[in-house]
């Protein structure tokens, strides 16, 4: 792998370009598309499947795994060849889009969870889902869950959790301190406080609530401190804030890669959040729809409503979020986790 990424990653260094991580765009995920059809279309295997998973055709894996190694579908993408790899797997693997678990799956999930452990290949063989699918609806169906308002101790428990990932992951407790005052006034970077967090060790540790539920609530109670308790989204603001949400995103549209930078001080998830209501909400048959046509119908139908509105409040249409120069970089801690504030909003 490592030899097969020198190769072309020297190709790209000497056409300026800058190998990437991260978020695949959208066009990336139909570069792929198109190598791997024209690379199964080169080598004669039947489909992406067998190209994948070629561990569920044992009586063909000798001669697939062969045609691997003297043919490539990475052409164009300049990223490792494993996390194309990776991505590939996810975009082709049919056991991805088998939609909502069933009751009887559900129960199925926690007797072979019993029988196997979190060995989540073996289950997702027999369940024929994906091994990530498993493992998350697991996560989520372990145990009694809480749905609907959070209790004030619930969010007291997702704060601690949350500030002691970060303060372990910055190695802040190493830091010893004569004094509590000294110790909260500690400083972080913005992007620390919601990126790559370990939202199943969070759940854990809150106890009542799966991952998902408890990310979105972290980026509910983020949202309001790095606002400083501002509603973004409520009345003539929430006008404004829909309005710059589809501009915005009218100008990543071609790439669909969301730059965190062109929005207020709020976690990426929670823009995101917002977005995904106004499609939902304003779109007929959104998901038939491709990204750049479901911006296109918001742009050219709800964008002038949305104006129009505002206009009637009387309110100034040019007022953008801050740009980057703007933005606070570095929080204080105490800023994030005062515990005489209540955060449970």
């Amino acid at each position: 792998m490592a030899g097969r990424d020198l190769t072309r990653f020297k190709h790209f260094k000497q056409q300026g370009i800058s190998i990437k991580f991260g978020r695949f765009s959208q066009k990336e995920n139909d570069q792929i598309r198109k190598n791997v059809k024209e690379f199964l279309s080169l080598t004669g295997i039947e489909n992406a499947e067998k190209l994948l998973f070629t561990c569920r055709y044992p009586e063909e894996k000798e001669t697939i795994n062969r045609l691997k190694s003297e043919f490539l579908f990475s052409e164009g993408i300049p990223r490792p060849w494993r996390l194309i790899y990776y991505r590939a797997r996810k975009i082709f693997d049919p056991n991805n889009y088998k939609g909502r678990y069933t009751k009887e799956e559900k129960e199925k999930l926690k007797k072979y969870h019993a029988i196997h452990g979190n060995d989540w290949k073996k289950i997702s063989e027999i369940m024929s889902r994906s091994n990530l699918s498993v493992a998350m609806k697991y996560s989520e169906i372990k145990s009694a869950i809480n749905y609907g308002p959070w209790t004030k101790e619930e969010t007291q428990k997702l704060m601690h959790a949350v500030e002691d990932v970060i303060r372990k992951r910055s190695k802040l407790e190493a830091e010893k301190s004569s004094s509590e005052k000294s110790r909260r006034n500690l400083s972080i970077d913005r992007e620390k406080l919601y990126q790559k967090l370990p939202w199943t060790e969070i759940e854990t540790k809150v106890g009542t609530r799966y991952w998902r539920q408890c990310k979105q609530k972290w980026n509910s109670i983020l949202t309001n401190k790095m606002s400083r308790g501002q509603q973004l989204y409520k009345g003539t603001k929430g006008l404004q804030a829909k309005i710059n949400l589809i501009k915005r995103y009218l100008s990543i549209a071609p790439t669909n890669s969301l730059n965190a930078s062109l929005f207020r001080d709020v976690p990426r998830a929670y823009v995101q959040a917002k977005f995904y209501r106004l499609k939902v909400s304003c779109v007929p048959l959104w998901q038939r729809k491709t990204f750049s046509e479901i911006i296109d119908y918001l742009y050219d139908k709800k964008l002038p409503e949305l104006e129009e509105k505002l206009k009637k409040k009387k309110q100034p249409l040019g007022s953008d979020s801050p740009s980057a120069s703007q933005q606070k970089k570095v929080f204080q801690l105490s800023e994030i986790f005062d515990s005489s504030e209540d955060s449970d909003n």
